[in-house]
Parts: structure tokens; sequence; C-alpha cells
């Protein structure tokens, strides 16, 4: 799993943006958001340009701190992050029954990390849907670099807008990226239509849990960082988040917070009070270094102006998520596994 340096970090920023136009974005982006005074409302109705504005600006910074799968994963004692990572997609491969020569849609499939590594694993063919340009043109490439660029691909597309036929695809999964609609139920709706019958969809979901209490203003601040640092309209409540995998048509076949039994916190990777060789980018020397740098990279012209934001903004989405696992209120992995009735309903 290869990781961006310094200059890939530099150059990428901002993403499709015109350099000059950066720090404008971070403005526009930032302003969708509680903590400069966005309503949930505008984040919905925008979340095309929210959701694009916020990879545009983060995916460089991703690939520099967490390489090509851009999610978190329970941990076993003694395994490192990115085998666990690793182990987190074959499970999802797993539960789907993946047989080789299958057609699978990513749905949310970031620059392709998961896809081509389940790809690899279980011999299917595997198409990512993105509707951010920037990251499709990076997945692309790395698709080359890995050699799968023959059986896997990538569609430019709207996940609640899907340009694909009824009943297309064997399996589809997506993880941690399902999150950025603003209608759950109309997103898997969407998935609903393209799976074939019989088959199955699986994921993993960013929720709020039972103990996120909406009065509480810690609480609020919390979920208020976590949504501005990752591009979210809302985090739904996990029962929520069930419901409107029932309401689409679904029948739930299990369903899970795989949070709750992980041996090791799954926001151990970003909690300041941990150190890592492994990943040490993601640490707190690694964060203050990488900070530190970016400062210089802009101050010198290299990096675009806006880009100490972007790092900024970030950073407090760490500590959002870090708070939010810590206090139980929040999980990044609630999953569920779900099957699309037989046409028959057998």
């Amino acid at each position: 799993m290869s990781k961006a340096g310094a200059f890939d970090l530099a150059t990428g920023l901002g993403g499709k943006i015109d350099k000059s136009d950066v720090l404008n974005a971070v403005d526009k982006y930032e302003k969708y958001h509680v903590c400069y005074g966005g309503e949930e409302e505008e984040r919905k109705s925008n979340y095309t340009d929210m959701v694009n504005k916020y990879y545009d600006l983060v995916t460089s910074f991703y690939e520099y701190g967490w390489g090509e799968s851009f999610h978190f994963a329970p941990r076993w004692k003694g395994e490192s992050l990115q085998e666990s990572i690793k182990r987190h997609e074959h499970f999802l491969a797993l539960q789907l029954g993946l047989k080789p020569g299958q057609k699978v849609l990513d749905v949310g499939c970031g620059i392709g990390g998961p896809l081509r590594e389940i790809a690899r694993f279980s011999s299917t063919s595997v198409t990512g849907l993105n509707n951010n340009e920037y990251q499709i043109a990076r997945g692309k490439t790395l698709n080359r670099v890995a050699g799968v660029d023959k059986t896997c691909d990538f569609v430019k597309a709207d996940f609640m807008k899907m340009p694909f036929a009824d009943n297309s695809f064997d399996a589809i999964y997506a993880i941690e990226a399902t999150c950025h609609a603003p209608d759950a139920v109309g997103c898997y709706k969407e998935i609903y239509r393209v799976l074939k019958p019989g088959q199955c969809f699986t994921a993993y979901e960013w929720c709020m849990t039972d103990a996120f209490d909406p009065n509480n203003q810690e609480h609020q601040k919390i979920k208020a960082e976590i949504e501005l640092g990752n591009g979210l309209p809302d985090v739904r409540l996990i029962r929520q988040c069930l419901e409107a995998v029932k309401q689409a048509g679904f029948e739930v076949v299990w369903e899970k917070d795989l949070a709750v039994d992980s041996p090791i916190p799954w926001y151990l990777p970003l909690d300041k009070s941990h150190f890592s060789l492994s990943s040490f980018r993601l640490t707190a020397i690694g964060r203050f270094i990488t900070k530190n740098m970016v400062m210089a990279l802009e101050k010198v012209g290299l990096a675009p102006q806006g880009s100490q934001r972007v790092q900024a903004f970030l950073e407090k989405a760490a500590e959002g998520l870090v708070a939010g696992g810590k206090k139980e209120i929040f999980t990044s992995m609630y999953f569920f596994l779900a099957r699309k009735p037989h046409l028959d309903g057998q």
C-alpha cells in the first residue's frame, strides 16, 4: 500500500480546484457547517458541491497520512493499522460471498484502495462510483500501477442518481461513504435498484450511537466537528440508518456496531496520547510536523493559500472523532449485510 510523500501532498492540495481559488473554496466549504453558522438543510441541498469541495481539498492529506484506503478498522493486538484495514476490506468480500468473475460496485470509492484490494482478494471485477473528478483521476493512475486497470474501472456519478441499468451488479458495498448522502433512504433505494435480486449489499456506516444526547452541548460540539472535518451533511443515528435500509426494500441479514468488540479502539491512530512508528504521520508528533511542513510549503508558494486552513479543520475532525469514540457516542463502523429479495419474494 503506497503512501504519498511531501511533494505529492503539496502538488495535490486543492485537487481539481485552481490553485489560486483554493482559499475561496475553503471559505465556502467552512460556511456550510455549524461551526461557522451553517445549517443542516443547506448542507443537504448543496451536498454535491460541499462533498466535492471537501474531497478536492483533503484527498492529498488523506493519502499522505492514511495511504490508499481512507477508512478505519477494528484491530487486534499485535496487528498494524494497515493490516487491520486490509482485513476489514476482506471481511466485506467474505460477507458478500464474492466469487471470481462477479461484477461488483463500490459506492463512494475514494481513490480506490479498497476496490483494488477486494478485486485482487476475490478475483472479481469492481466498478468504483465516485463524483469527484480528482479522486477518479488519481484512482485510475493507481489502478494502472497495481495492474487491475483491465478488470476494474471508475464511473463519475452521484450515488443518488446512478447511471446504471436496473439489476446490474452481483454485489455492492460501501465503506464509510454513504454517510455523505443527504437522504439515506434515497441512496439505499438507488443501490437496491442496481443490485440483482437475491444478491447482497453491505456497508460500514458512520453513525451516532444511542449514547448520543442531542441536548448535550458537548455531544453537539463533537458531532459538529465530525461533520465539518469529514464533509458530512449530518450524522445519522444507528437506528435511523437501519430503518433506512429496511425502507429501501432490503432484508437485513445481520448488523452490528463492530467498534464495540474491537480489542484496540478504532480511533487509536488519531489519539494524541498514542505513538506508533508504523503510522507515524497520524501521531501527535507526525501531525505537528505535517502542520509545520504545510505552513512552510504555503509560505514559499509550493502549496496554495488556504492549505493550512484545510489542515486545521482536519485536525478538528480528528479531535471530534477521538472524543466521539472515547465517549462511545459515535462509531465509524456500524456494519450491516442486507439482501435484495428475489422477484418471487423467496
